[in-house]
């Protein structure tokens, strides 16, 4: 059976191929195709139609995060897999080939994985308040010999405005470590780095194809590593980056139509999911808009639709069609105009705005922030400040991370609507000379090869049946 390295390189389009010469030679010895995603178009939606080959209205990803109705809390970037609904693709392998082995290394909802191997992000939450970098691997062996390899998992280079190289060089790292050792059938890897930059600057600007040429040189080794070890490499990525203009602060609309509802702590607003009639997850350019009563849907709505920058908003009806009706999701999915994203902001003045929103704090702020990739612009301190803290961190002083900026216009690049042209399009690569059938059907027809069919293209790869 041929081994598959399933390689999730997020941003990936044909813009930034041409700044990666050993991934280019990837796709001139096989194949490449533009890669239909699923709206939203998000991290944690779109690997798991891949891995399950179904759309989110049945294995139930319906954003990064989302309300959870019997909790009446938000949560963004939760882990365990059983979240995930649908069969994966090693499981399917599995009835067909039992001691069918799969390794991965930062997927996302690697907690409770049916895998072999499982790398992850998983800090250490101390006692007194602090955060250290570590991660969440099995088995549990594993993780003594990769951090002593290639040192503690740099937690602070993944996400924040500390992001960049590094994270993905430990992940590569990781992952033909697992190869060298492990051999597994399936091995599969997520490197981020075109992530940071691309939102930072945005796609159009020289720091991205810097990205793209840093990326493409930490990715050769793995590639070389990958051809002379008989594997064939799939690589795909959930979104392209279009550049960002028009920050839309749509919890603030609702809550000036006196449907989103605060509380106050020590002077600062938080959100009260319990008591408002309506209020929005942003994602990116998705949000779902929750909505307490049935009789507010409507107005909800049309309040939404005179908003400026947004291009859609999908009721139940019209959610079917882009495969997004579940439970999970809001009454109301609203999709931004191109160049245009949404906001999480809530408060209507930035003094009463809770302590987290000046933090990196992913898990307590109930949207996305893309904020937290850039040390604030206005406080020239900003990055000597979070020094400083490091320093408090390491004496074992409580600290808060106070570097990130309140004013959105900082951000130039987003994701999450179906992409409108070919440079905001991402793709799939194969090595492999021959293409599966659906596959080459597909080409031939000038159609681009479906996220949902990612699972087929790595069985058919290794010659199993679905």
């Amino acid at each position: 059976m041929k081994p598959v390295l399933l390689l999730d390189v997020v941003g990936l389009t044909a813009q930034s191929l041409r700044d990666m010469p050993r991934l280019s030679r990837l796709a001139g010895t096989g194949w490449s195709s533009e890669l239909a995603t699923v709206l939203p178009a998000v991290t944690c939606t779109v690997q798991s139609t891949m891995l399950t080959g179904l759309p989110p209205a049945e294995h139930g990803i319906v954003g990064n995060g989302w309300y959870f109705r019997e909790l009446g809390d938000v949560f963004l970037w939760r882990q365990h897999n059983k979240l995930v609904g649908g069969e994966k693709i090693w499981e399917s392998a599995r009835r067909k080939e039992p001691d069918y082995r799969a390794g991965n290394v930062c997927w996302w909802y690697a907690m409770g994985m049916s895998t072999d191997m499982t790398v992850t992000p998983r800090p250490i939450y101390h006692a007194d308040g602090r955060k250290s970098p570590d991660a969440y691997i099995r088995p549990p062996a594993l993780h003594d010999d990769l951090v002593s390899r290639y040192g503690e998992f740099p937690l602070f280079q993944y996400w924040g405005p500390g992001a960049g190289i590094q994270s993905s060089q430990w992940i590569i790292e990781s992952t033909r470590h697992l190869m060298r050792t492990q051999s597994p059938e399936l091995l599969m890897a997520y490197v981020p780095h075109l992530d940071y930059d691309l939102q930072r600057f945005g796609p159009s600007h020289p720091q991205a194809a810097r990205a793209a040429a840093d990326l493409d040189a930490a990715l050769a080794p793995l590639l070389d590593e990958a051809e002379a070890r008989g594997y064939a490499v799939i690589a795909v990525s959930e979104y392209g980056i279009e550049d960002a203009h028009l920050p839309v602060d749509i919890n603030r609309v609702l809550r000036r139509e006196g449907l989103l509802e605060v509380y106050v702590q020590d002077g600062k607003e938080q959100l009260d999911t319990w008591t408002s009639r309506a209020f929005a997850v942003a994602d990116h350019q998705v949000a779902h808009v929750y909505v307490q009563d049935a009789g507010d849907v409507a107005r909800t709505a049309e309040i939404l639709r005179a908003t400026s920058g947004i291009d859609e908003v999908l009721d139940r009806r019209a959610q079917a069609k882009y495969g997004l009706d579940h439970e999970r999701s809001g009454e109301l999915v609203v999709i931004a105009e191109p160049g245009a994203w949404f906001t999480y902001y809530f408060w209507l003045d930035d003094a009463r705005a809770p302590e987290y929103a000046r933090g990196v704090d992913i898990h307590r702020k109930p949207g996305y922030d893309p904020s937290e990739l850039i040390f604030n612009p206005a406080d020239k301190l900003a990055k000597a400040k979070a020094g400083l803290n490091l320093v408090r961190k390491k004496a074992g002083l409580r600290y808060a991370m106070s570097t990130v900026s309140l004013d959105p216009g900082h951000i130039r690049g987003t994701h999450g609507r179906l992409p409108g042209s070919r440079d905001s399009t991402p793709l799939v690569i194969s090595s492999e000379d021959r293409m599966p059938p659906f596959a080459e059907e597909l080409i031939r027809l000038g159609k681009p090869i479906p996220a949902a069919s990612v699972k087929s293209l790595v069985l058919q790869t290794q010659g199993l049946p679905e």
